[in-house]
């Protein structure tokens, strides 16, 4: 059975996400009036989330073709990308910013690691084999 490659219009839908999200994140990181070692954390916390999902997505579909996958590093993935949300979610509780403005990265993040999950899901459906 031949593999029906992703639609353009999905994966344009995916890199859309990823780049309004991080971009989103980062231009309101780069325009809010808190300190640097804060933006720092932010920033790192959403380079932390990206790549954990990424590395989750990959993980769990090579589980799903049964592709070896150590237990260990599925529970890292896993660790990884809840860390990263529950990192968040902390830094936003604490932070002395508008409750819009902690809305707008919560949602500015969730909708960055879903692009960068899309992405990866895209790129992996796409790949010749």
């Amino acid at each position: 059975m031949k593999k029906q490659r992703v639609s353009n219009a999905f994966v344009a839908a995916s890199w859309v996400a990823l780049g309004a999200g991080m971009i989103g994140y980062i231009v309101g990181l780069a325009r809010a009036e808190m300190q640097l070692n804060e933006k720092g954390y932010y920033f790192t916390i959403l380079l932390y989330g990206l790549f954990a999902v990424v590395s989750l997505q990959k993980a769990v579909r090579d589980r799903l073709e049964n592709i070896q996958v150590t237990d260990i590093y599925y529970g890292i993935c896993w660790f990884a990308t809840l860390s990263s949300i529950v990192l968040l979610a902390i830094g936003l509780w604490n932070a002395t910013i508008l409750p819009s403005e902690k809305g707008f990265y919560a949602f500015a993040f969730l909708l960055a690691l879903f692009g960068a999950i899309a992405v990866q899901k895209n790129t992996r459906d796409n790949m010749i084999e």
